[in-house]
């Protein structure tokens, strides 16, 4: 699932509020940026038709919508379109460039190798 800039600062929302309305998602995503309450409006309804949210009740006038997709079901599709997009599909220039261009901590370089560490445990037969 791709999800534009604004789509997926609005499911970030959605995604930390739980089950919320449009007005609650408005006031979360405004304290970033300035967005308008019909823009967000607009995202909840392309989410909805994307399946990334859905409707759970109504409140008198008011939309309940919760997440339909979990994190990291909408992480995964991205990072494959950017990697595919990108790099042409080849993720070595990718973790070369994080590597290599961002500020790693000695933390940041320990999760690494236990990540690369418990991939390769995996991996053998």
């Amino acid at each position: 699932m791709h999800l534009t800039g604004t789509e997926l600062e609005v499911m970030q929302a959605v995604w930390r509020l739980g089950e919320t309305t449009a007005p609650d998602v408005h006031e979360a995503v405004r304290n970033d940026r300035p967005v308008s309450y019909s823009t967000v409006k607009t995202m909840l309804d392309r989410l909805e038709k994307k399946g990334a949210v859905r409707r759970v009740r109504q409140e008198g006038r008011t939309i309940v919508v919760a997440a339909a997709v979990a994190p990291e079901a909408v992480e995964e599709s991205m990072l494959d379109r950017l990697v595919n997009g990108l790099f042409g599909g080849d993720r070595r220039p990718m973790f070369t460039r994080l590597l290599r261009d961002e500020a790693l901590t000695a933390e940041d370089l320990e999760f690494l190798e236990r990540l690369i560490r418990e991939r390769k445990e995996a991996n053998e037969p």
